[in-house]
């Protein structure tokens, strides 16, 4: 389990075909403290490592995996938000994470508003936000400021924007969405005594 507060941004060093599969290699500041069979998310995508070799890391995602995220779209050099799993004792500063991506969405608007920034993204599956209720964006647990069918905006604070992929997003490009995890039971629930 997660709680979408981003630890560092990863790069993205080498990407090997297999099959279906498609091996990352990785670079980051905590390399040195991961074991294999670790579960680590990547733009809030749960991967387990593989192999560690020096400073890097390798994890591999499967036809699955590819088909609903983002992750066929990366290329080398690329940077992305890196999470490891909550430690037991561990604070919950975030909110529940499950690192399973339900969606891919594209960032439609962004408008810088002194200082911040107002981020707006599409998707189109079944999935519901609702004002002040929590999101994920490419595994950054955040707050929904307007929620519409489909649709729904994020505000990014200086320290956020500066620490995760934020400051590299543009105008349609695609980003990994969980949705609220209670917001998911709620509506399967409610969708059963219909």
């Amino acid at each position: 389990m997660f709680t979408g507060i981003i630890e560092d941004l990863g790069t993205i060093t080498k990407i090997e075909k297999e099959g279906s599969n498609i091996h990352f290699t990785l670079q980051c500041s905590f390399t040195n403290e991961l074991k294999v069979d670790q579960s680590l998310a990547h733009n809030g995508v749960c991967l387990t490592v593989v192999d560690i070799s020096d400073n890097q890391y390798t994890v591999t995602a499967i036809a699955e995996t590819l088909s609903k995220t983002d992750l066929a779209d990366w290329n080398v050099g690329r940077k992305v938000n890196l999470e490891r799993c909550m430690p037991a004792n561990g604070r919950f500063d975030g909110h529940i994470v499950q690192g399973h991506v339900d969606t891919v969405g594209i960032c439609t608007s962004i408008i810088e508003k002194q200082g911040s920034w107002v981020f707006t993204f599409t998707y189109t599956s079944e999935d519901i936000t609702v004002e002040k209720g929590s999101i994920t964006v490419n595994g950054a647990s955040l707050t929904v400021v307007d929620s519409k069918e489909n649709e729904f905006s994020v505000h990014i604070i200086p320290f956020t924007y500066e620490h995760t992929v934020f400051h590299q997003l543009k105008i349609g490009d695609k980003v990994n969405l969980e949705f609220d995890i209670i917001g998911k039971y709620l509506a399967k629930m409610l969708d059963k005594r219909k």
